[in-house]
């Protein structure tokens, strides 16, 4: 199983959206109109791919000179546990480079997985949060 990792310029809004469905994540599926425009909004995405399949990928907002701000991280869970994750982080430095702080807001879930590649937690943040 070569798993092959590519910045991605447009995507298929039915192979995304079954990717978000397969990996588990919280986000608004079912509202395709408004997963459209997360998606086209996002100035970086980067997929990893089995034969083509989509089975992870990292959907980042990014100025690519200071910050890059992780949106999702996601894997289909019949591909988890092997890497992926950590490699399409790895990915993101890449097309980012070394100048640019990689930042996220985990899920509770995965309170234990960010450390574990190289992640530190921080304290200094704040949110308002949506209302739906």
């Amino acid at each position: 199983m070569k798993i092959e990792y590519q910045q991605e310029s447009s995507f298929k809004l039915d192979e995304m959206l079954a990717l978000y469905r397969a990996s588990g994540i919280n986000r608004p599926t079912d509202d395709s109109a408004r997963m459209a425009i997360m998606l086209a909004s996002s100035n970086l995405l980067i997929s990893a791919r089995s034969d083509g399949k989509l089975v992870g990928l990292a959907r980042c907002l990014t100025d690519k000179a200071y910050v890059v701000y992780i949106c999702d991280l996601l894997v289909d869970k019949a591909w988890q546990q092997q890497g992926i994750g950590k490699a399409l982080l790895a990915a993101v430095q890449q097309a980012t480079g070394p100048q640019v702080q990689q930042l996220l807001r985990s899920a509770p879930s995965a309170m234990q997985y960010y450390p574990a590649v190289g992640f530190t937690a921080v304290d200094n943040g704040f949110h308002i949060q949506r209302q739906c």
